[in-house]
């Protein structure tokens, strides 16, 4: 039992030992914090006092330097004021001294009108003298030698007016002898033809409707490899004993023509045997080109031309417009030009050689981009063609303006060679609606009552109401309306704008 208290009061000495050392240590800790914390305060305090006096200085240093900055400037806007004032003052002076001027010249110019004055009245008064001399020593009046002064005058000046008659009437002459063949080529242009688009399939026959099996063959393998060779559309219908060849090109249509005729009469039709008789039309077609060339230009008596200009007319022989074949128009065109030429005494040679070469560039058309007339005169240009004739054929749809009388000879022998009966054709669509686009223009001017289309759309017949519409009107509508008609249609030739202004006053007797 003594034990166990013993044991019991060691313990709890030891535990109040623990306890207090435990006690005492936490308040080191705490007074060690604490000073720490007041250490840091300070040290805080201390930057903060230095930030703020550095703060205080920097802005009294940006305060001293915008002070000087604001200074100098007024001192440049002071010195800017003292300049202009100067400059003012000199301007005002120099004002000043023009005025004094301007006093003295005008003092200096009455006097000087003054002087005139006077001497205006004396001279008036010497001629009045003169003239009383002058009447009395030739004892005739003023209106007396007067008569006789233009009666004498009259007769020098009719002299001069004949001899000037006679030069003017050599000079209309001349002038007139060119201006007739300018009017007469006109007059020849009115019946022109415009120009359409060209056919572009080509039938070819076949001895039996058993062949388009062959043709198109196992799985179409035939008929993809003469498209692939040529270029063209191969179309297989219902047509009966034909096919249809579509194509752009007339030159690779006429390959593929050819090529697909022997094709049908050998029989034999397979990929290998498709490519060699392509190769071997398009060989056949070339040297036709070549052949078809060389005879247009012996046929219209044109010599020494470009083997390319050569080859580019036999390939019209394969172009059509309006269903006429271009390359029988162009040696057509050639003679007409070259009768044309010499009725009118223009060189012949020329009219004839730009005919023949005036729509070379409708043979390459569909590779080239661009009007046919000016790809023609490109090429021409480049083959060394005489400029006249460069000029003619770029100009023989007036893309360009004519520079001689052998493109006028050449656009007019285009236009008769186009214009005769059964030339070409034109669809009936395409004509009506070129008369009814002539009417619509002209019914679109107030004052318009009626017009009529005639003459197959080559004259436009207005009847306008005569209440709105005075004589001085109708001239000026005329023009107006043929004004419009260029800028918004195409057509052929010319177009003949009459304005009708009629005033009826009927009454009935009773």
């Amino acid at each position: 039992m003594g034990n166990l208290v013993v044991t019991f009061v060691v313990s709890l000495g030891v535990g109040l030992v623990a306890f207090l050392l435990g006690y005492f240590f936490k308040q080191y800790l705490a007074e060690t914090r604490l000073k720490s914390a007041q250490a840091e305060a300070e040290r805080i305090l201390s930057e903060a006092e230095a930030q703020k006096k550095d703060m205080l200085l920097q802005a009294k240093e940006e305060a001293i330097r915008l002070r000087n900055e604001i200074e100098a400037e007024m001192g440049r806007k002071r010195a800017e004021l003292q300049r202009q004032e100067e400059r003012l003052q000199r301007r005002q002076e120099s004002l000043d001294r023009r005025f004094e001027n301007i006093d003295r010249r005008e003092r200096t110019l009455s006097k000087r009108q003054s002087s005139l004055d006077r001497r205006a009245h004396e001279i008036d008064k010497l001629y009045r003298q003169q003239k009383a001399e002058l009447e009395r020593i030739s004892g005739l009046s003023q209106e007396e030698a007067k008569e006789i002064l233009l009666k004498t005058v009259e007769k020098d000046a009719r002299q001069d007016m004949a001899r000037i008659v006679r030069e003017i009437e050599a000079e209309a002459k001349i002038e007139g002898e060119r201006r007739a063949r300018e009017i007469v080529t006109l007059a020849i242009q009115r019946i022109a033809s415009d120009q359409v688009a060209e056919s572009v399939v080509s039938a070819v026959p076949l001895p039996s409707d058993d062949m388009k099996g062959r043709i198109i063959g196992r799985q179409g393998r035939n008929i993809r490899a003469f498209e692939n060779a040529t270029g063209i559309d191969v179309i297989v219908d219902d047509t009966p004993e034909a096919i249809i060849l579509s194509g752009f090109d007339p030159v690779r249509r006429e390959i593929a023509r050819v090529a697909m005729s022997k094709l049908i009469t050998d029989g034999r039709i397979h990929p290998a045997r498709i490519e060699k008789m392509v190769q071997k039309a398009r060989q056949e077609v070339e040297q036709t080109i070549i052949e078809e060339g060389e005879r247009a230009a012996m046929e219209a008596g044109v010599h020494g031309l470009h083997p390319e200009i050569i080859k580019l007319l036999g390939r019209l022989k394969y172009r059509t417009s309006y269903g006429q074949n271009q390359h029988q128009h162009a040696i057509e065109c050639a003679h007409i030009a070259g009768i044309l030429a010499a009725e009118l005494g223009a060189d012949v040679r020329i009219a004839k050689e730009a005919a023949l070469l005036h729509d070379i560039g409708k043979a390459v058309d569909h590779e080239v981009e661009g009007p046919h007339a000016l790809i023609g005169a490109d090429i021409a240009k480049r083959c060394g063609v005489h400029p006249k004739v460069v000029n003619a054929i770029a100009s023989h749809h007036h893309e360009v303006e004519q520079e001689s009388l052998e493109a006028i000879i050449a656009e007019t022998a285009d236009a008769i060679s186009g214009a005769r009966p059964g030339a070409r054709r034109e669809s009936l669509e395409t004509y009506v609606k070129r008369i009814k686009a002539l009417e619509e223009v002209a019914n679109s001017f107030e004052g318009v009552g009626e017009s009529y289309a005639i003459q197959a759309g080559r004259e436009l017949r207005i009847i306008v109401k005569p209440e709105e519409i005075d004589d001085y009107a109708a001239i000026n509508l005329s023009k107006d309306i043929a004004r419009k008609v260029e800028e918004s249609l195409e057509y052929p030739g010319q177009i003949k704008v009459t304005v009708i202004r009629e005033t009826r006053a009927v009454d009935y007797a009773k």
